[in-house]
């Protein structure tokens, strides 16, 4: 009897957890989420029908030029989360995102889970990165590797100036390599204040490029807005 419970439960979390990859989570869920762990912005609640797009784990030489021709023909701003080790080489790059009107977010010194970083050198990353990425503009934004944080990270990222920022669009574009699920995942998502997440880089970046050129014009003719995190912030104060 007690094999046969645990054969339900396990059925019941399977079907759950397939539910959310295919129509996502709740925006219920995300909001409890922000509120039983603060510090962190999953999304902002708005009337207006603005979006904000962040693009994770750039710069790339090869991807990053032509996501940002992408975002200049359909008039999008977006918020770039750049990994510290990967600037070194690509300055031209990052000072070309600002000079076009996008900003830049910290995504820590190199790419991986942060939650797993002892406190000290969760500080010291924040530190480093900051002092790789501040030369080039105001860095508002950090965004921990992986997803995952704590409050002590919360508190490391709030102490250095930054305000952490997640998302509540994420197509699973590091783990499904299928441009077709990530654009329908993104129509069926997409909700005024959402903050959606894409990731640059590779072919991680060259799929970003595919779905950009499907998804925003779907969201111009959908009357939305594309805009970086400063502006979605913003317009709700």
């Amino acid at each position: 009897m007690r094999a046969r419970r645990l054969g339900l439960v396990l059925l019941v979390a399977t079907i759950a957890s397939a539910g959310v990859l295919l129509r996502g989570p709740p925006l219920w869920l995300l909001d409890w989420l922000a509120a039983r762990y603060p510090g962190c912005l999953f999304r902002i609640a708005l009337q207006a029908p603005l979006v904000a797009l962040t693009l994770d784990d750039g710069p790339d030489p090869a991807t990053t030029p032509l996501i940002l021709a992408e975002l200049r023909r359909h008039s999008a701003r977006a918020t770039f989360f750049l990994i510290a080790d990967r600037v070194r080489g690509q300055e031209d790059v990052v000072s070309r995102i600002v000079a076009e009107g996008h900003e830049i977010g910290n995504h820590f010194t190199h790419d991986r889970p942060s939650i797993r970083l002892p406190e000290d050198q969760f500080t010291r990353d924040a530190e480093e990165s900051g002092r790789v990425l501040e030369p080039y503009g105001p860095v508002r934004w950090a965004r921990p590797g992986s997803g995952w944080y704590s409050r002590a990270m919360v508190a490391t990222m709030t102490g250095h100036g930054y305000r952490c920022a997640l998302g509540s669009v994420y197509s699973y574009d590091t783990t499904i390599p299928w441009v077709a699920y990530s654009v329908w995942y993104i129509r069926r998502n997409i909700r005024p204040g959402a903050i959606l997440v894409l990731h640059d880089g590779g072919g991680r970046g060259e799929r970003t490029i595919r779905i950009l050129r499907a998804v925003l014009p779907y969201l111009q003719s959908q009357g939305f807005r594309v805009v970086s995190l400063s502006e979605l912030a913003g317009e709700a104060r």
